[in-house]
């Protein structure tokens, strides 16, 4: 247990993850073998889990993990869909293997099957929904590691991890969690330092909210180009303005200039002009 150990005990900072994340919060109804898990019940009937019986078993399933010498005889399993990134990130880091969406009959015993695999250990993200996966390791005594709520039945599962299983950012702490004390134990990562991968890399995203997201980058993005292009343009136009001020009044004075000697040049043949046409009128 992580009692004998202090290093294994849990630190504040996992536990605000942990209630930030909502992992404690359970459904409503409870399963009789899950009341050992459960701490109270707040006032709105939800069932609270114990954070510290939850870390537990958290330390204790990462153990059993890193004991496997092959790290790809272990198979992570996700049928609901807000638990496929966060068991893909999983099996990157902890170099597992791992079946997201529809699982097929027979992958675990089924010889003659394209997909059969034949682990040493599997880690399913809710057993109520990864049945097919539980019962088909039950048939071949392959240990089974459940992400359980209070109202899972924990009937094949051979470790629990109490925790809220149906919330995407719950999901995807746990894994995260799991993942780092994996990655801790075999000594990739110091307990000293923080692990540079954040938990939101293993929380569950839609295809709406990725192309949403997408949207307002692209459109952030085209409003900064216009912007600096404006920018650029009325800087080049004021330079270019005072430059042409300057030519203009130049050449305003110099046309002025020219147009009035022109005029002092002129007025001696208009006066010619008019003496003529008065002596010949008087005539």
């Amino acid at each position: 247990m992580s009692q004998s150990y202090n290093r294994l005990e849990l630190q504040d900072a996992d536990a605000r993850k942990i209630i930030a994340a909502q992992m404690h919060m359970g459904n409503n109804n409870c399963n009789y073998q899950m009341e050992q898990y459960v701490y109270k019940k707040n006032q709105g009937g939800a069932n609270i889990i114990n954070i510290k019986k939850m870390w537990q078993k958290i330390v204790i399933a990462a153990r059993i993990i890193a004991a496997v010498e092959n790290p790809e005889d272990v198979c992570v399993v996700s049928t609901k869909e807000m638990g496929h990134r966060a068991i893909l990130k999983f099996a990157r880091f902890v170099q597992c293997s791992s079946t997201s969406g529809r699982f097929s009959p027979g992958t675990f015993t089924n010889h003659s099957q394209s997909g059969y695999k034949e682990p040493k250990l599997i880690i399913v993200t809710d057993p109520a929904i990864d049945h097919q996966a539980v019962r088909e390791a039950s048939y071949v005594n392959i240990p089974i590691i459940g992400l359980c709520d209070v109202d899972t039945p924990l009937k094949y599962i051979d470790v629990c991890i109490p925790c809220n299983n149906k919330g995407n950012h719950s999901v995807g702490t746990v894994w995260w969690l799991l993942a780092r004390e994996v990655l801790r134990l075999k000594g990739q990562q110091s307990r000293d330092e923080d692990w540079e991968i954040m938990p939101d890399l293993f929380f569950y995203r839609s295809s709406e909210e990725v192309k949403k997201q997408e949207q307002e980058d692209l459109k952030k993005a085209a409003e900064d180009k216009m912007a600096e292009e404006g920018e650029n343009f009325d800087q080049g136009n004021y330079e270019n303005d005072g430059d042409w001020k300057g030519d203009e009044n130049y050449e305003a004075a110099d046309g002025a200039q020219d147009w009035a000697n022109e005029g002092d040049a002129a007025a001696p043949a208009n006066d010619d002009w008019a003496a003529e046409a008065n002596n010949t009128w008087d005539n």
